[in-house]
């Protein structure tokens, strides 16, 4: 069980019209599932090194192969009696060519039990590999958390850009930047006070997703970024921003990601005493 301290309690409104006990069943049941697809044997807590891709053909560690990248992609020069393994089952031998891999994609080749993800971030190529024996995923316990609490959900509206737009934004790793697609603002009230933050395309069509500090950055919560992902609006707009779900990105948990930063305007004056709070442990490079 990792979620710790308490939260004060909703107003009275609130309580006559929400079963709280379950609001929290179905918040653990969400926050169990979350960990669960964090602490996968492939998932990024299993992420052991953050190799970067340039056109000098350079050997990783234990990798198989001699790999470089230039404008047609990443290539892998395997030497006799080592090979790889491709997401459909084909085996790689020899020189292998990846081709163009778009921003923000990536693909997995494996090494025995050795997930190798090849990738492009920030307009550069890289090899990740996720090791399930990795000790620090052996040691990962949960992530603490805020108790879940109503008085942390939000109704706003969504504020569609008049024109396309794109926002580019630090990262985690040094000198990288990213750009993202901005479909709008996402204009909301907590505790009697308006807020703003913009707001990018989430994971699944429709959805949203937001990256923000608070008051709490740097204290309980993790100090560069949590994101929050957001159902799709309403015919109207309006939106409903649950910070009961606001979740650590990788980054919080090791030095080999490339997580992007909150956009400027997006640190919030108040504390949200909500979601997940700075992990316990740290992998370091």
């Amino acid at each position: 069980m990792t979620i710790t301290d308490a939260a004060t309690t909703t107003d009275a409104s609130d309580s006559a019209t929400l079963d709280r006990a379950a609001f929290a069943r179905e918040w653990e049941e969400w926050h169990r599932a979350h960990e669960a697809r964090r602490a996968d044997p492939n998932g990024f807590l299993a992420v052991t090194a953050i190799h970067w891709l340039d056109e000098t053909p350079q050997r990783f560690g234990d990798l198989p192969g001699t790999w470089s990248t230039d404008a047609a992609g990443p290539v892998v020069e395997l030497a006799p009696g080592e090979s790889l393994e491709a997401a459909d089952g084909t085996r790689l031998e020899g020189r292998h060519a990846f081709g163009p891999i778009a921003e923000r994609g990536g693909l997995v080749v494996r090494s025995g039990e050795l997930a190798i993800e090849v990738a492009r971030r920030g307009g550069r190529d890289i090899v990740r590999p996720r090791d399930p024996a990795h000790p620090y995923l052996a040691r990962f316990t949960g992530t603490p958390t805020y108790l879940p609490n109503p008085r942390w959900i939000a109704r706003g509206r969504l504020i569609p850009a008049e024109t396309p737009r794109e926002v580019t934004v630090g990262s985690a790793a040094e000198g990288l930047q990213h750009v993202y697609e901005v479909p709008g603002d996402v204009e909301f009230e907590l505790r009697g006070e308006t807020f703003r933050l913009t707001a990018f395309n989430g994971h699944a069509p429709g959805t949203l997703q937001v990256l923000f500090t608070d008051a709490t950055s740097g204290l309980t919560t993790y100090a560069a970024n949590r994101s929050l992902e957001i159902d799709a609006p309403d015919a109207d707009g309006t939106v409903v921003l649950d910070f009961n779900r606001a979740v650590n990105l990788p980054c919080a948990y090791t030095d080999h990601a490339t997580c992007p930063l909150p956009p400027a305007g997006n640190r919030l004056p108040v504390g949200i005493e909500a979601g997940e709070k700075t992990p316990v442990e740290r992998n370091v490079a």
